[in-house]
């Protein structure tokens, strides 16, 4: 399927212009960055751009798409015949899925004709904002979970091919399940899920429906048990399944509570290693509030579909250098107030200080890269052709561990849920 016109109209009557101009095959570099962190977040995660190269190579005029623009005239026929050759032939580089990132990091470069890496400027910035978006909440959100498991349940709450990229982020980030059939089918992502409250209300007794679903999926399965009173719904699935219950699931209280009466009824019925999962519009907030409570599992549905409450990361795809007449590569860039950049191309690295991240510095042209620093730019596509190779499946794998290991490098106050400062500072070496 052609992603083609997942974009806006002003970006084919950018490259119309620009041909009729001469000015369309002046080489270009772009690059994607955030100015702030959205609710003043500590530190990004970058996320879909596993997704993205796939989009990109499936970005064909086919006849379809030929026929659209020019019933409506959006370009000439020049333009059109362009248009049905067009292919990608350019370079894009950038930080490795799973990557912190700050305002200010250059999280994507693409390089090409001005025409060929205008043109996928939208569908970059609605893959990458989205999934920037998910990761960087369910990054947080796993910090303060501690060493607890969450399970990614927010389908329901977003569009049905957002649920799966949600599902795809979410477990680059650190959640150890989605509820979403078609994100485990597509990248292999571990799946659970078990009843509603509507499975209890279509029974004649709470506790028919408790046997019903441990006949059908054992005793290791997952009871809810706050369709009525919580305590007797703790009793009737302890005597139904026993006490090598797996566990209970509470979506309903004042959780905190809640949960300690019910670990300590458990406790009392012999029932010490059922554990117990908790759902009920969980954020990263709600969950560093359990903290102290006995909580094995978090469900979270709407909050990390959507960004917890920032479902664009505010991710940019700005001009910052391009080619003259004589081909000579000249910095560009926009001055607006408050929507400035700085202009050329920058390679970014990360400076450590006994392992703790301490600085982002970004090197503009041939100036001598930092000592010690670690290269943050990864080639994806080199002359038009992918160069990231394995399955869906073990592309996210490695996305999810390099987020682990780069995770570990930030210090402690980048994981304040609070609003504040960037996990670390951004500095300009080099010419403009």
């Amino acid at each position: 399927m052609s992603t083609a016109l997942l974009t806006d109209h002003y970006e084919l009557t950018m490259v119309d212009a620009a041909r009729a101009s001469h000015r369309a095959d002046r080489l270009a570099v772009f690059e994607v960055f955030s100015r702030s962190l959205p609710g003043g977040k500590r530190y990004g995660v970058v996320a879909g751009t596993a997704r993205l190269i796939d989009a990109v190579a499936h970005f064909r005029f086919h006849q379809n798409e030929l026929e659209f623009l020019s019933r409506h005239s959006i370009v000439g026929p020049d333009t059109l015949e362009w248009l049905a050759n067009y292919r990608f032939s350019g370079t894009i580089r950038g930080y490795r899925e799973g990557e912190i990132y700050v305002p200010g990091s250059p999280i994507l470069q693409v390089e090409g004709t001005f025409a060929e890496a205008v043109l996928l400027e939208t569908l970059i910035l609605s893959i990458l904002n989205y999934d920037c978006a998910v990761a960087s909440a369910a990054s947080r959100m796993v910090q303060a979970a501690g060493s607890r498991d969450l399970i990614e349940m927010g389908a329901r709450r977003a569009h049905e091919q957002a649920a799966v990229a949600a599902a795809r982020a979410a477990y680059l980030a650190g959640f150890s399940a989605t509820s979403n059939l078609a994100a485990g089918e597509a990248y292999g992502i571990p799946t659970k899920g078990t009843a509603a409250h509507s499975f209890t209300l279509v029974h004649d007794s709470e506790e028919e429906a408790f046997a019903a679903q441990i006949a059908t999926m054992g005793p290791g399965t997952t009871l809810l048990i706050d369709t009525y009173d919580m305590r007797q719904g703790v009793e009737r699935a302890i005597a139904v399944a026993g006490t090598s219950l797996g566990a209970v699931r509470i979506d309903s209280g004042d959780l905190p509570v809640v949960v300690s009466q019910v670990r300590a009824h458990l406790d009392e019925l012999g029932a010490k290693d059922t554990k117990i999962v908790v759902t009920n519009d969980l954020n990263e907030h709600t969950i560093a509030g359990l903290r102290g409570a006995p909580v094995d599992v978090f469900g979270v549905g709407t909050s990390v579909v959507t960004g917890s409450g920032f479902p664009a990361a505010g991710l940019v795809y700005k001009l910052v250098a391009r080619t003259d007449d004589q081909g000579h590569w000249i910095p560009v860039a926009k001055k607006s107030s408050h929507k400035g950049n700085p202009g050329g191309t920058k390679t970014a690295y990360r400076i450590l200080d006994s392992g703790s991240a301490r600085e982002e510095r970004l090197v503009l042209g041939t100036h001598s890269p930092p000592q010690g620093g670690r290269t943050l730019s990864h080639d994806y596509v080199l002359s038009g052709v992918a160069q990231h190779e394995g399955t869906p499946g073990e592309l996210l794998a490695a996305a999810r561990q390099h987020h682990s290991q780069v995770i570990a490098e930030l210090p402690d106050t980048a994981f304040s849920l609070s609003p504040g400062d960037p996990a670390f500072p951004v500095s300009l070496v080099g010419e403009e």
